[in-house]
């Protein structure tokens, strides 16, 4: 039960369930996802994730820069169609959290278990920022929201020990991280138009690639020339290219539309010197973990909401720093200047996480 996946959106989540999806058939399981119309009049495509099927039609994720309360209402009030729809177990995607309250209703009055992927938690402090006063509530909904679940499958352990300061149980926690596909990355060839700096994702706020373009600029001014490739859409794209015209790194800095196959993301990654990812929320950072399965050091923020930070070990595969463009360009020069010693730390970080093995514990939690 999620409201977006591959191929109609693309993200971390997107990217995780793509990879778990089709490997859980491996274990018996016969996955159906339920989702919004995303293909609209035409017939119903076939994905490796599995069966697809509609709940509602489609809405935008967004309203301007910020998720769309109206989608996120409607998305929730139309699980409840999951009343007449068999299965044994019902897997659901925390976000936008709104929908697990009818799905907690589908699953008592079904006598079926609600298994629940968490992605991250925003907690009070993010959802006042996030809304104002209005985030006071929200902060409630998501403490509430994650006592539904009958077991909780968390995407990074940091996400593990906030649920269970939002005061869910241990024993019903499960973390299940994000991985890579080995032979996925060694199938991708690296690109021929390299950048020194790679920065991929949704062009969001909250990952902040606007700091990105001012450190480019600030190592100019320090007589650096730093080429970066920016692989995304999003809410930000607009002000972004304003951002590059205005401070006249149209030579140094690109803006591209996301990739439509993800060996070509991956060939991105394993050209650059350096994956740049300034975000301040993240709840596990699969395009960081990917960049280093890549062989590519990374560059994150040590802000508290972004778990990224718990896969760099910094001098080893990359550097943590400040939210600034001051301290990120010079993270940036130290892993520019490094990139060549701390490429087999970062392949080491990619080789111990196994989309595999991670999808058996998956299965476990959904058979249990």
């Amino acid at each position: 039960m999620t409201d977006s996946l591959e191929p109609f959106n693309t993200g971390g989540k997107e990217a995780r369930y793509a990879a778990l999806l089709p490997r859980l058939r491996q274990h018996g399981i016969d996955v159906h996802v339920h989702t919004m119309r995303w293909w609209g009049d035409a017939p119903v495509p076939q994905v490796p994730a599995g069966t697809l099927h509609a709940l509602c039609p489609r809405i935008s994720l967004y309203a301007g820069s910020r998720r769309s309360i109206w989608q996120a209402v409607v998305f929730a009030a139309s699980t409840l169609r999951m009343l007449g729809r068999r299965f044994d177990v019902l897997e659901a995607d925390a976000i936008p959290f709104v929908q697990l309250f009818p799905l907690k209703l589908v699953t008592v009055v079904r006598r079926k278990r609600l298994v629940v992927t968490w992605h991250e938690v925003w907690g009070r402090d993010y959802w006042v920022d996030y809304l104002g006063p209005l985030g006071r509530v929200a902060a409630a909904l998501e403490r509430l929201a994650a006592s539904l679940p009958d077991h909780v499958v968390a995407a990074s352990t940091g996400t593990a020990d906030r649920l269970v300061d939002l005061g869910v149980p241990r024993e019903r926690l499960t973390a299940v991280p994000n991985g890579v596909d080995a032979a996925e990355i060694e199938a991708a060839v690296p690109a021929a138009d390299a950048a020194d700096v790679l920065c991929v994702g949704r062009l969001l706020a909250n990952k902040n690639v606007d700091v990105l373009v001012d450190a480019v600029a600030l190592l100019r001014e320090r007589g650096r020339r730093v080429t970066a490739t920016v692989i995304g859409t999003g809410p930000e794209r607009e002000r972004l290219a304003a951002q590059v015209e205005r401070l006249g790194l149209g030579d140094q800095v690109r803006l591209l539309e996301p990739l439509e196959q993800r060996l070509d993301v991956l060939g991105a990654m394993k050209s650059a010197r350096v994956l740049a990812f300034p975000t301040v929320r993240e709840g596990f950072g699969m395009v960081a973990l990917e960049a280093l399965a890549c062989g590519t050091p990374v560059v994150t923020t040590d802000h508290p909401d972004n778990h990224a930070r718990h896969l760099i070990v910094p001098g080893v595969n990359g550097y943590v720093c400040g939210l600034g463009a001051t301290a990120l360009a010079d993270a940036l020069t130290q892993a520019l200047d490094n990139a060549d010693g701390l490429r087999e730390g970062a392949l080491a970080t990619g080789r111990d996480n196994s989309w595999d093995a991670l999808a058996a514990t998956l299965a476990k939690v959904l058979v249990a």
